[in-house]
């Protein structure tokens, strides 16, 4: 024990000596707080606090008094601020009330109804989920995947992703083995430590029987091959679905700009509904890079490489409030792209991410972003489904092209232009909460959160299992 945490069971057991001090009651003067009686409360929380989550389940030992302050929420909600820095409180309470008991979200454990807070002991969750192990985190994305460990602050490295790793004439099962070993072998992390987190990118994207069988088969194939690798225990789940989470939202449309297509996915409590319809854009991240590379050479702006243009698209564009209004403003701005030299736009700036909003600009036939978008509002609308009829008016931005600049402000502006207002009303869209990396974010609280592996993931016992009986999908 600590010095204060000595004076504290020092003082604490200053029992008043006489009869009437103690008031005929044993357990009353057992219980007193001693010395510390004259201090206020929140005084006891701050001291408390100063000497740390072990330190101070140590006092609750001292008498009852102790133990019921020592349980008090803001000083164990203090302490998870602290245990995990990189996510924010509202974030961790969402994942705590949210996402405990796994997916689809079982609304029957959460109370949020008008802001209700859930009955929860923090000081339990803090325990709990200090002895969390940890996963690995595998974002697969569809341009290339992010991994690393969910203790970390970010990703720790990027590869191309398993949809177009190694040799795609080989069978599926050799590529996610070869995959997901380059993976471990980059991380330094023995498959059968700890369980992992893999996001799949929306593919196959209508309810038909061949795509349901499509992504049946990828993720047989996903959990069969890391079980055979001796991992744990596996979540797989949609990057849309994971997108959503970061965003602490367990509902709404998630709004992927992919590296070759742009997915609008629809998600109701955690379950993406596709019979209500994804809907699919033609317009992706590698169109729009490509589209400012056709601009540029029409300025004879030289360059070596596409690293060079998507940088610089990174760098300088953005997305108009106003197209036709913006065309009539000096936009011109300068970036240095290094080994290359300076880059100066103008017009290309705004004009890249425009193709979103226009995409026969770029020659492409194809929906826009809005009417995409606007087109699965009207069939969650109609689809009167067993909710409230405003959880697909939050849009959720995912991918890196989505972190353009102005992107959700124009979104937002145009779908209360095209939607009728019994729709329209409340539409929020917004713009992605970690960037690149938003779908590892939502798979970092998911494996971080105090009953995780649990009613996340599957054992190889439990895969083997439903697939005998044909329940997994």
């Amino acid at each position: 024990m600590s010095t204060i945490l000595r004076k504290i069971v020092e003082l604490a057991s200053n029992r008043p000596s006489s009869p009437a001090a103690a008031g005929g009651s044993g357990g009353a003067a057992r219980s007193s707080l001693g010395a510390f009686e004259r201090l206020p409360e929140d005084v006891l929380v701050q001291i408390l606090r100063l000497l740390g989550p072990k330190d101070a389940m140590k006092t609750s030992l001292v008498c009852r008094s102790w133990k019921s302050l020592v349980s008090d929420d803001r000083l164990w909600i203090s302490f998870l601020q602290n245990q995990d820095q990189n996510l924010p409180w509202e974030s961790i309470f969402f994942a705590e009330t949210h996402l405990r008991f796994g997916c689809p979200i079982q609304r029957k454990h959460c109370r949020t109804v008008s802001n209700e807070v859930p009955e929860l002991s923090f000081m339990s969750i803090y325990s709990r989920r200090a002895q969390v192990p940890g996963a690995v985190i595998i974002d697969g994305g569809s341009g290339y995947c992010k991994y690393g460990w969910s203790k970390y602050d970010c990703p720790s490295g990027r590869s191309a992703t398993f949809l177009e790793f190694g040799n795609i004439e080989s069978p599926m099962h050799a590529r996610l083995r070869h995959f997901f070993a380059t993976i471990y072998s980059r991380m330094q992390v023995r498959p059968s430590t700890q369980p992992i987190v893999v996001s799949i990118p929306i593919c196959h994207y209508d309810d038909t029987e061949s795509a349901k069988a499509s992504r049946r088969q990828l993720k047989e194939a996903i959990y069969f091959t890391l079980f055979e690798m001796n991992v744990p225990a596996v979540c797989a789940i949609d990057q849309a679905t994971l997108s959503l989470y970061a965003a602490r939202r367990t509902s709404g449309i998630s709004v992927n700009i992919g590296f070759q297509a742009t997915s609008i996915v629809p998600i109701l409590h955690g379950k993406v509904m596709r019979k209500v319809g994804v809907e699919v854009t033609g317009l992706g991240a590698l169109k729009l890079t490509g589209f400012l590379r056709e601009l540029m050479q029409q300025k004879n702006l030289s360059f070596a490489s596409l690293y060079t243009v998507r940088t610089l698209k990174e760098r300088l564009c953005y997305v108009a409030a106003d197209y036709e209004v913006e065309l009539r403003k000096n936009t011109e701005a300068s970036f240095e792209v290094s080994g290359e030299g300076s880059f100066t736009l103008s017009e290309e700036r705004f004009q890249t991410g425009e193709i979103l909003f226009q995409p026969r600009m770029a020659g492409v036939r194809t929906m826009s972003l809005h009417q995409a978008v606007a087109l699965c509002m009207d069939h969650c609308h109609a689809a009167e489904l067993n909710a409230d009829d405003t959880w697909f008016k939050t849009v959720v931005l995912s991918g890196g092209t989505a972190c353009l600049p102005g992107l959700a402000e124009r979104l937002e502006k145009e779908l209360h232009g095209l939607l009728p207002p019994s729709i329209s009303s409340g539409i929020r869209v917004v713009t992605p909460p970690y960037g690149a990396d938003t779908a590892w974010f939502g798979a970092k609280l998911i494996s971080n959160l105090s009953t995780f592996p649990g009613p996340w993931c599957l054992t190889k016992k439990q895969f083997r299992h439903k697939s005998r009986f044909n329940l997994l999908w």
